[in-house]
């Protein structure tokens, strides 16, 4: 039999000896439609329990990861199920996204496949269009029109946030992200591209523009990616004669009055004096009107740019609005300190759990958790503690917030850092904040690979030849055939 359509899973169907449904078979009921069961029978008037957890972030991997070692011994006999669904194959871990940028570290690095990492669970390649928890039910984004229906008794909802973006005119033809590898990477070639672009053009309006680079939101994303690629760069016009290093424009835009808003205020101070010593020009309480022709802010500044990049924060994921569950203030689903989903009466939700990004967990007196790494991590231990001991009659035990231990990458062998009831920047700073990054990174494999980079970035020279050519591979041969047919 054949997979649901637009949908990759790990495992093959297979029926039992007397024909009932297992993993990974079509059934149509003429009731139902069309279903993709998993798991549904072990023994003869036997259930069992079906995790789905939704999102293969950092949350979603730790938390399947957990559970997988909890229950190893019900899932190889059958009597657990986790289904993971999640639209790519594998997780990005988006804090070392601006060193691939600098081209510090590999980009398939900052990746971890899902499958590999989860022997004992079925991993779907797909998209959930809508979840209707009443029912226990999931639905996988429509392929060739057909809606394939995913049942389930857990519910573990880990989908992250997406950007959030302003309707600014010019914005969508102009701008670039700052959320995945490809992005990281086709930066990178693109900032690249501009210093060759502008060591050859005689044109002195579009070399000014070639050397102008704006970044619009100064969140530990914007503020790390800005840095990285600075120092990048600068490194890289030692090969260019005719660009000097004041001839480089880079433009940070923030509509609060303070980058790092996350950090502490003596933390993010220090990475503000940092930036503008390095001549950045940090525009505060500002925002971008137009990227139309040319870049427009909100305090009357015009000038050219060819190089703008969003990062101006992120907002909970499209799908939890197609949900039958609680929703806060922000967009997020409503959580108790437990990591379970808060019901309309304030008690836990049966079935349902949050983690991540997505998830509003309380942090008294401050509200709710900030959506970071560090908690998501944190908080998918411990859901995954809590699913298991609630399944086996024990009791949940209440999520503790870490506190959260902040520290930005600002270039190589610069960085800013809290610890310890103080902030430090330097060397000290930058190896602090690569060691913090390298023990979160869900994959022990991955953190061998990634420190191979930096200890190999150590030894030789810094590498800043771009690849553009890879984003367009079939461009050569196209204009060859081209050339041919005329």
């Amino acid at each position: 039999m054949d997979s649901p359509p637009g949908v990759t899973t790990d495992r093959g169907p297979t029926k039992d000896p007397v024909g009932r449904i297992r993993s990974g078979v079509w059934t149509t009921a003429a009731s139902a439609g069309r279903h993709w069961c998993v798991n549904q029978v072990t023994t003869a008037g036997g259930g069992i329990i079906r995790i789905l957890i939704v999102g293969g972030g950092p949350a979603g991997l730790t938390a399947a990861q957990r559970l997988q070692r909890a229950l190893r011994d019900q899932l190889r006999t059958g009597r657990a199920q986790i289904t993971l669904v999640e639209a790519a194959p594998y997780l990005t871990y988006r804090p070392l996204l601006p060193e691939v940028a600098a081209g510090s570290v590999d980009p398939r690095h900052v990746v971890v496949p899902l499958r590999p990492a989860l022997p004992d669970c079925t991993v779907l390649t797909a998209r959930i269009s809508r979840i209707d928890h009443s029912r226990r039910l999931a639905w996988i984004a429509p392929q060739d029109g057909v809606e394939v229906e995913l049942p389930y008794d857990e519910l573990v909802l880990t989908v992250g946030s997406v950007s959030r973006t302003r309707p600014v005119p010019g914005l969508a033809e102009h701008g670039l992200g700052f959320e995945t590898v490809g992005e990281a990477v086709s930066l990178r070639n693109h900032v690249l591209a501009q210093l060759d672009l502008a060591s050859s053009t005689r044109d002195p309006e579009l070399r000014h523009a070639a050397l102008t680079f704006v970044f619009v939101g100064a969140g530990y994303g914007g503020v790390g990616a800005l840095a990285e690629l600075e120092d990048m760069a600068r490194y890289a016009i030692r090969e260019y004669p005719t660009i000097q290093p004041d001839d480089l424009r880079w433009v940070l835009v923030e509509a609060t009055d303070r980058i790092l808003a996350e950090a502490a205020p003596e933390l993010a101070a220090h990475a503000l004096a940092q930036l503008r010593e390095r001549n950045v020009d940090v525009r505060l309480s500002t925002q971008l009107d137009s990227a139309q022709g040319l870049i427009t802010l909100s305090d009357g500044t015009r000038f050219a740019a060819r190089t703008l990049v969003w990062t101006a924060g992120v907002r909970p994921a499209p799908l939890l609005a197609a949900t039958d569950l609680p929703l806060g203030a922000g967009g997020r689903v409503e959580c108790l300190d437990t990591l379970q989903v808060a019901g309309p009466d304030g008690r836990p939700l049966p079935g349902a759990w949050a983690a991540g990004d997505c998830a509003a967990v309380p942090d008294p007196p401050h509200g709710s958790c900030p959506p970071n790494a560090q908690q998501a991590l944190a908080q998918a231990a411990r859901l995954a503690d809590n699913l298991v001991a609630v399944a086996a009659g024990r009791p949940a035990q209440a999520y503790l917030p870490e506190r959260t231990l902040a520290s930005a990458s600002l270039g190589l062998h610069r960085a800013v850092a809290h610890t310890g009831g103080r902030s430090r920047t330097g060397r000290r700073a930058w190896l602090l904040h690569r060691a913090r990054t390298l023990r979160r990174l869900p994959s022990t494999d991955r953190r061998i690979r990634v420190l191979a980079d930096w200890l190999l970035g150590a030894l030789f020279s810094r590498e800043v030849a771009s690849l553009a050519a890879v984003e367009h591979p079939r461009a050569e041969f196209r204009a060859a055939v081209g050339e041919h047919d005329h």
